[in-house]
């Protein structure tokens, strides 16, 4: 029985059936060869017979190579450091490394990104990944060089662009890379975002409010001092990812199959990290054992845990904000969101607190991704893990979500929060939980009169020592010093 197709997938058979006859009708072409027969490539495309045949095989998410910028510009990076290293041992001509480095160049310049075109949920462990970077590679520099695509003879993308490698370490190396120039962008912003909370917490400074310990009133606080706890959670997380990219510089370049370093030269391995660091602008360094390096997805474990980290910490903010923003008049309502936009098709007036919201459902996504490399991480069969490609989805996407919703959180909702003081002052006058601050002064005894009084009476603390006149107002006022009172010097 003939399996049907996905709505997806068929739209991807489309959209790459019309590439193709758009490119055929434009340049003819050009028939390569590989071991399962020949094969007729578009004349204008970069890529060639291995990425053709991934092309048809993995019609998957529709998510190519080219969807993450930094994962292209580090696959031409990997390349160029690789064809430099073997170039330094004297196994590459000094003329084809002339040709390649043009061509890596011109990538990670962010050119020719749309032959990047392997869907990157694919079989293999990375193959056709590794292969659609060699072949785009090795014809843009035949091409650069006044050479014709597929004119191998001059550059070939098994001798030349993977001389020296194997999927197995260039692949995982250009994730790592890939993870690392992201994670730069991400930190920035994260960055960003602690500021905010914590010129938040300088501005809320002397707002006292009462805290809160599960869900019911504790002893009091003050604004500033939450919103700066928010921002040193973020300080931590930060700390923390900033500490797993240790983990990301350590590569297996020169591991070649499993770690033997098999069709490697002498020093190329040592060579190949020297060239990374120097073109990443990293402190990369050769694994100690590339056999265990080939084998184990300790990396991205940890980076990946990192990241779910940060988002358990970003969600709990987020739904600390919804919480204390809930109402506006039947609810906590001690600080106002930003009004982005209407909360209702059909209740008029309602506004809902949609940046914490969004922020919650990418940390919730992100969680979930993490759970997907741990998944793919202890899967892996003695000295390969073929889940690579779903590793590598998983965290970029983490990473690509955090780095879009995090700025957004910041303009749209940190930034713009106000505090409603009249309300933080109810709630401090109302509250039993000041009476703990009392204890000092009327003694525990007293206190806990009042506070049974306060609460069969539903009067506030502060009302019914005013009315008793067990304090002066100048009394009350050094005792309710936000200063004072929350612990501050």
């Amino acid at each position: 029985m003939k399996k049907k197709m996905s709505a997806p997938g068929k739209f991807l058979v489309i959209i790459l059936s019309a590439f193709v006859s758009q490119s055929v009708a434009a340049q003819g072409t050009r028939t390569e060869k590989d071991l399962l027969g020949e094969k007729q490539i578009p004349g204008n495309a970069f890529y060639g017979v291995q990425t053709a045949r991934a092309l048809e095989n993995f019609q998957i998410s529709g998510m190519t190579t080219a969807f993450f910028p930094d994962y292209v510009r580090a696959f031409a990076m990997v390349k160029l450091a690789a064809a430099r290293a073997n170039t330094d041992v004297g196994r590459m001509s000094k003329d084809k490394l002339a040709a390649i480095e043009k061509a890596c160049q011109a990538v990670i310049d962010g050119k020719y990104h749309d032959q990047f075109l392997v869907d990157l949920y694919q079989g293999g462990a990375g193959t056709s990944a590794n292969m659609n970077a060699n072949e785009v590679l090795a014809n843009i520099a035949l091409e650069l060089s006044g050479k014709k695509k597929g004119d191998y003879h001059s550059i070939e993308p098994h001798d030349d662009l993977n001389m020296g490698q194997s999927t197995n370490d260039a692949y995982p190396t250009a994730i790592k890379i890939a993870l690392l120039l992201h994670n730069d962008k991400l930190l920035k912003e994260l960055q960003e975002l602690s500021v905010s909370f914590h010129k938040k917490g300088d501005q809320f400074a002397n707002l006292l409010k009462m805290g809160r310990t599960e869900g019911q009133d504790a002893v009091p606080m003050t604004l500033g001092q939450e919103f700066h706890a928010f921002g040193n959670q973020l300080d931590a997380e930060i700390a923390t990812i900033k500490k797993t990219e240790s983990f990301l510089c350590d590569q297996n370049m020169g591991a070649t199959a499993i770690g033997t370093g098999i069709t490697a030269s002498p020093g190329y391995a040592e060579k190949c990290a020297v060239r990374l660091a120097e073109i990443t602008g990293k402190p990369i360094v050769m694994s100690k054992d590339l056999i265990a390096a080939t084998s184990s997805q300790q990396a991205f474990v940890i980076y990946s845990s990192a990241l779910k980290s940060l988002s358990i910490a970003l969600s709990k903010i987020s739904s600390d904000l919804i919480f204390l923003a809930s109402g506006p008049r039947t609810g906590i309502f001690e600080i106002n969101l930003p009004a982005l936009q209407p909360g209702s098709s059909i209740m008029p007036g309602k506004v809902n607190p949609v940046m914490p919201e969004l922020m919650n459902e990418v940390c919730f996504k992100v969680i979930g991704n993490d759970l997907t490399v741990t998944l793919a991480a202890h899967s892996g069969l003695l000295q390969l893990n073929a889940y690579e490609p779903v590793e590598a989805i998983a965290i970029m996407e983490s990473q690509g979500l955090l780095y879009k919703s995090i700025p957004l959180f910041r303009k749209n909702c940190i930034d713009g929060i106000t505090a409603n003081e009249n309300i933080l002052k109810k709630y401090i006058d109302q509250s039993v939980g000041i009476v703990t601050a009392l204890n000092p002064v009327l003694g525990y005894d007293k206190t806990t009169e009042l506070a049974k009084e306060a609460l069969q009476t539903g009067k506030g603390i502060l009302e019914i020592i005013r009315a008793k006149k067990l304090l002066t107002e100048d009394q009350i006022k050094k005792l309710l010093d936000p200063k004072t009172l929350t612990g501050q010097k």
